[in-house]
C-alpha cells in the first residue's frame, strides 16, 4: 500500500517510475536491471536492509539514492550517510517536497531534511578521524570553501550559482573537486564533514 501510494504520488508529478521492490535484496537487482536516476529507499526491510541496499546501488554506480526514513532511524540514517545516500526525507514528507528532491537529485545535487539528519551528521562529523580538519581540507580554494559552506547549509547548486555569481557548470566542477579533496564518499557526506570545518 505505502508502496502503491508513492508511485501515485510520484508519477503525478511527472516523475517515471521503472520499478518497485519489497525488499533490500530486490532493489539491488531491480536497480541494476532498470538503471534509474534515482532510488527512493527504505531503510527498515525484510533481509537486507537499506543501508546495505544503498550502499550496493552506489558502489555499482547504479544510481543515486534518496532514503525515506522516520524520526527513530538516526543509527540507520548515519550507516545510510556513510553508505553513499544522496538525500534524506522523512516518510512523512508532503508531494511536492518530495517530488523536487528526486528532481534534484537526478540532477546531481543533494537533500537533506534538516530534522532527519541533524543528530546523525554531528556523529559522522564528530567521528571522522581528522586532528582539526579532514584530510584534504587545507588543500581547498578559497572559491572551494566558499562553495562547501553553501552545501553545508543546504544549498542547491542553482542557489550558489547565483550566490557566488559563477555558471552552474563551474558550481558542479567545484563541488566534485571538494568530494575527491575530502575523500567524501557523496555530497550529503560532505555537507556532515564540513559542520565542524574551520572556515572562519
Amino acid at each position: 500500500m505505502i508502496r502503491e501510494g508513492l508511485r501515485i504520488l510520484l508519477e503525478s508529478g511527472g516523475i517515471r517510475v521503472v520499478g518497485e521492490a519489497a525488499d533490500g535484496a530486490s532493489a539491488v537487482r531491480n536497480a541494476a536491471a532498470l538503471r534509474p536516476d534515482v532510488v527512493v529507499m527504505d531503510l527498515r526491510m525484510p533481509g537486507m536492509n537499506g543501508v546495505e541496499a544503498t550502499e550496493r546501488i552506489v558502489r555499482a554506480g547504479v544510481a543515486e539514492v534518496l532514503v525515506l526514513t522516520s524520526f527513530d532511524e538516526d543509527d540507520l540514517v548515519l550507516g545510510a550517510i556513510r553508505a553513499g545516500a544522496a538525500g534524506f526525507l522523512l516518510k512523512t514528507t508532503e508531494a511536492a517536497p518530495l517530488i523536487d528532491a528526486v528532481r534534484r537529485i537526478a540532477a546531481g545535487e543533494g537533500v537533506l531534511d534538516p530534522r532527519v539528519t541533524r543528530r546523525a551528521l554531528a556523529e559522522v562529523a564528530n567521528g571522522a578521524p581528522r586532528p582539526e580538519a579532514p584530510p584534504g581540507f587545507a588543500s581547498l580554494t578559497e572559491r572551494e570553501r566558499d562553495v562547501l559552506a553553501a552545501i553545508r547549509d543546504g544549498s542547491s547548486n542553482a542557489r550558489i550559482a547565483a550566490r557566488l555569481g559563477i555558471s552552474l557548470p563551474t558550481v558542479k566542477t567545484h563541488v566534485s573537486s571538494i568530494l575527491a579533496k575530502l575523500g567524501a564518499e557523496s555530497r550529503t557526506h560532505a555537507a556532515a564533514l564540513a559542520r565542524t570545518m574551520p572556515f572562519d
